[in-house]
């Protein structure tokens, strides 16, 4: 069939929009499009803004700005060596005079007119007097009367901003409207424009104000959709009894430690444990910061199950992370009779069946794995607490797979990721909170030290010293690029790092390499040398793999810091000073840029969790601070969980009185926004 015969209707596939294509669609699916809908929710992540350009002098220099200058001269073509050609224009506005580069694409000066003025975009660089810009984007004052703003899109390989912001042309000028979700009532209590009118306002603003009123509705939209599946999924357990316990005396367990648990682990026990004796599931969050001690509190609660008679389960993102957990536990419950069976895609078959079948038959009392806790084969005999460690590496479907292994078991989640609390009682709509806001007495701080390069030999011999002292270091070992700590590329450069630097400036010393291309076996083997001491220094690209606890490890060294938000290097810092060592952390860094300084010296003079992940939100935004994965939540394309605070409440507080008055959605004029709930928590049930 050919494209002009079809309807442009919302769910029309993405290669009949004109000027798409098959190929060019493989490409838009990775960035979640598959429909004209989906194309025409692919929003602006920002706007090129050509009603404000800069005089020369004022541009501000080593950013993107838009400049606007006529044109005084221009040079012809010069050949480079290598073939490349080069032509220069000179350009000003009498503030200062503008020098414009392009390369290979002398074509884009041949359209200039000496004497004429454009408005020229780019990266501005030069001095006071003399600015410069390689490679700018041209526009004439006709073109900017005709489109102000322009929309720059997300991008993935092949698929440029400009080619997107072309194909979402086409799609509007000949898509049905969009139907609306939100009801008229909503609308009219915020005023708020329709979805139509501002899927239109947010790719093609006519000025600024017209953008900013769009992307306020289709936020609010946004979270109204967050907060009903958030509001859904807390229902559906809470609409189904949990597993019935009596309250039990945490006494004989406190009493049973080495150590003095802090008022902070027995508060959020004590909620925990109240919530699983009540009438609904309990459905936690438990937050602490690095090293406060959550594993001993969910202890407690494995301990309030087994005394009711259910098992427990615990899910933790890493085999290592697992068999580390499943060890600690034992030495806490073993002597009350709590049987511990580990679970993970790496054991043996035989002692996989042997683990499976005590499962089955309730003779495991508690199941600690990773996610093949939620694979097909596990059956609980009796199922009654789960716990899941570093929540925002499951999210809200995996939370519900393993709750569906029994008749609504009580679920707690674990994330040493702290946020506000206020951001936290919005985000996690479906969750209860509970914080540990102290750390266990005799902690250390971590001394932490921001160092920069040429200071590296200097720095290998503080490790030599720490060395023959008889300590251990952990090497993180420079990231390629956000996401792909473990392709191709970050592993030639851990391997050359490893070779070329750690072994060379630690010479005579026992140093192992972790990357993720070894198997399971082969991590657990690296992990417990470095655990038994048999190696001096662990070098390793991932951040997850060094989670396991080595009192004896005294250094952390990371190596491209400026690549980490400040959370998950204060996750990696958490990794040392759990002996009676003095221990350190060196964040290395060449990067000049003075906000990265700023957020290093932050980091170096700040230990509390807390107030380390407000100042990431704060500088870098909700993406560095909860990753790619909302920490666990649908991702989010608008909504910026800093600064729309004020409408996630709104959001919250509308999805509440809806679900009120239509607790299903089941209304024909909710019809569409059920819809949209259900394609945001993709593959999660709410019935």
């Amino acid at each position: 069939m050919k494209k002009e015969a079809l309807s442009m209707k919302p769910d029309t596939p993405v290669q009949y929009v004109k000027g798409v294509g098959p190929k060019t669609a493989e490409k838009f699916l990775r960035l979640g499009v598959e429909t004209l809908a989906d194309l025409l929710q692919l929003y602006p992540r920002r706007y090129i803004d050509y009603t404000r350009p800069f005089p020369v002098a004022q541009a501000p220099f080593d950013a993107d700005a838009v400049v606007k200058a006529a044109v005084y001269s221009k040079k012809a073509a010069v050949r480079l060596p290598g073939g490349r050609t080069m032509v220069q224009v000179l350009a000003g506005d009498g503030s200062a005079s503008l020098s414009l580069t392009w390369f290979n694409t002398h074509f884009m000066a041949d359209k200039l007119a000496v004497g004429e003025e454009y408005y020229f975009e780019g990266r501005v660089r030069g001095t006071l007097t003399r600015r410069e810009i390689a490679n700018p984007t041209v526009r004439t004052a006709a073109q900017v009367a005709r489109t102000p703003l322009v929309a720059v899109y997300p991008q993935t390989e092949g698929l440029g901003s400009g080619q997107i912001a072309r194909c979402v042309a086409s799609a509007l000028e000949g898509a049905d409207p969009l139907p609306e979700p939100l009801p008229s009532a909503l609308l009219a209590k915020y005023k708020l424009p329709g979805k139509w009118e501002a899927v239109r306002a947010i790719h093609c603003p006519e000025a600024p104000e017209a953008a900013a009123a769009a992307r306020r509705r289709l936020t609010f939209e946004e979270l109204l959709t967050l907060q009903l599946g958030l509001i859904l999924l807390r229902s559906r357990g809470a609409a189904r009894a949990g597993a019935p316990m009596r309250r039990v005396d945490l006494a004989p367990f406190w009493a049973s430690l080495p150590f003095a648990p802090t008022a902070a682990q027995r508060r959020a026990a004590a909620e925990i444990c109240a919530d699983m004796a009540g009438a609904a599931p309990l459905n936690r969050l438990l937050q602490g910061d690095v090293g406060s001690g959550k594993t001993l509190v969910a202890a407690a609660g494995v301990y309030m199950a087994h005394q009711n008679g259910y098992q427990s389960a615990l899910m933790a993102p890493t085999e290592i992370l697992a068999a580390q957990h499943a060890g600690t536990l034992e030495k806490l419950l073993g002597p009350f009779g709590v049987r511990v069976a580990l679970l993970t895609g790496g054991i043996k078959a035989a002692a996989k069946r042997a683990a499976l079948a005590a499962v089955a038959a309730g003779e495991a009392d508690l199941v600690v794995g990773t996610h093949a806790v939620l694979s097909t084969g596990v059956e609980f005999a009796r199922l009654g607490f789960a716990v899941v460690d570093e929540q925002h590496r499951f999210g809200v479907r995996q939370r519900g797979l393993l709750a569906g292994k029994a008749q609504s078991p009580h679920v707690l989640v674990m994330s040493a990721t702290p946020i506000p609390r206020t951001l936290g009682l919005l985000l996690y709509g479906d969750l209860d909170i509970s914080i540990l806001d102290e750390l266990p007495p005799g902690r250390k701080p971590v001394k932490t030290r921001a160092v920069r390069g040429e200071k590296r030999r200097a720095m290998y011999g503080f490790l030599n010293a720490q060395i023959e002292a008889g300590c251990q270091v952990y090497i993180v070992c420079p990231r390629v690029e956000e996401g792909e700590a473990d392709g191709p590329d970050a592993l030639s450069a851990v391997k050359t790092y490893y070779k070329e630097v750690a072994q060379a400036l630690l010479p005579g010393r026992r140093v192992g390499l972790m990357h993720g291309k070894l198997g399971p076996r082969e991590k657990a083997a690296v992990m417990e040398a470095f655990k038994a001491g048999e190696l001096d220094a662990l070098v390793s690209t991932t951040v997850i793999e060094v989670g396991v606890d080595v009192p004896n490890a005294t250094v952390m060294v990371i190596e491209n810091a400026e690549r980490y938000g400040l959370s998950a290097l204060h996750q990696l810092r958490g990794r040392v000073g759990r002996g009676a060592q003095e221990s350190w952390c060196f964040l290395v860094s060449d990067h000049g840029g003075e906000s990265v300084r700023e957020r290093l010296q932050f980091l170096c003079h700040t230990q509390d969790g807390f107030e380390i992940a407000k100042y990431d939100l704060e500088h870098r935004g909700p993406g560095d601070f909860f990753g790619d994965r909302q920490h666990g939540l649908p991702t989010l394309q608008l909504a910026d969980l800093t600064a729309d605070t004020r409408a996630l409440e709104a959001a919250q507080k509308s999805a509440r009185e809806l679900l009120e008055q239509d607790p299903k959605l089941a209304a024909p004029e909710h019809q569409v926004l059920a819809a949209q709930v259900e394609r945001l928590f993709r593959r999660t049930t709410f019935n």
